[in-house]
């Protein structure tokens, strides 16, 4: 299939590693020019490094509107943007201060607002664009370890759904993804460190996290980013143009609904 992507201009933000730069690197294989966005220069020319592709960086750290305003100077215009940064972590929802809040909010919801807020009237005055948040599944089954996190996933869904409210019929969709427990660097980095403090091999960490924390999972693993770029890149793409305001499951089946 022709996702219809050859020349589009893609920004991905989050991107160096992880479900981001994999969705990068579907973008770039399909023909789109693709902007990487990362907080170092270090980690932007490394992913550079291993896309096949047009692609471009941009160090700007987006949780902060000065990090938002150094991107908007270097990156002029789009078609597509994947709000992909995101940040997690495993606390006790009594450890949760407001600092942290502020953090996650900062970080995973108002980082996209101000980005989408910036490159959606540009979409709309060329009548195409596609517009896509990487929430989770935590945002529809908030998990007990991170409060915080599921709150700000949440606020993606509602986000996404929200703002296509907005603009009906302007030929620009803006959607939601929701993935499951995924390979990422951030989660297999915490499994590395869990095995090492319980003298068990990544594997059996693995295996216990789905059959304890999340046992609805179908597929009974983690995704490999590769699979959730794929859905990724078919949201941007002209194929997808009746999908819109929705939260899109690429989750293993760990959300036990049946629509």
């Amino acid at each position: 299939m022709d996702l219809g992507l050859r020349g589009k201009r893609a920004l991905v933000t989050g991107s160096t590693a992880g479900i981001g730069l994999a969705i990068v690197k579907a973008l770039a294989a399909e023909g789109a020019t693709v902007w990487i966005n990362g907080r170092t220069q270090e980690r932007v020319d490394a992913a550079l490094k291993e896309v096949q592709g047009e692609a471009r960086g941009v160090v700007a750290n987006l949780s902060q509107a000065a990090g938002c305003d150094t991107l908007f100077a270097a990156v002029e215009e789009i078609d597509i943007l994947v709000n992909n940064l995101g940040i997690f972590e495993n606390k006790p929802f009594l450890d949760i201060d407001d600092a942290d809040w502020l953090r996650f909010l900062e970080t995973n919801v108002l980082s996209g607002v101000r980005v989408t807020r910036h490159y959606l009237p540009a979409m709309l005055k060329q009548q195409w664009g596609r517009i896509l948040f990487i929430s989770s599944e935590s945002g529809v089954q908030i998990p007990e370890e991170m409060v915080h996190y599921g709150v700000t996933k949440a606020a993606q869904i509602a986000r996404a759904r929200g703002i296509a409210e907005t603009i009906p019929a302007s030929g620009v969709t803006v959607n939601s993804l929701l993935p499951g427990p995924t390979e990422s660097e951030g989660v297999s980095t915490l499994i590395a460190k869990t095995a090492k403090q319980k003298g068990i091999s990544t594997d059996q960490v693995e295996s216990e996290f789905i059959r304890d924390v999340r046992p609805s999972s179908l597929i009974k693993r983690l995704a490999k980013v590769e699979e959730v770029a794929a859905m990724a890149a078919y949201l941007c793409s002209e194929q997808a143009s009746a999908t819109n305001g929705a939260p899109i499951r690429v989750d293993g089946g760990v959300v036990k609904s049946a629509y």
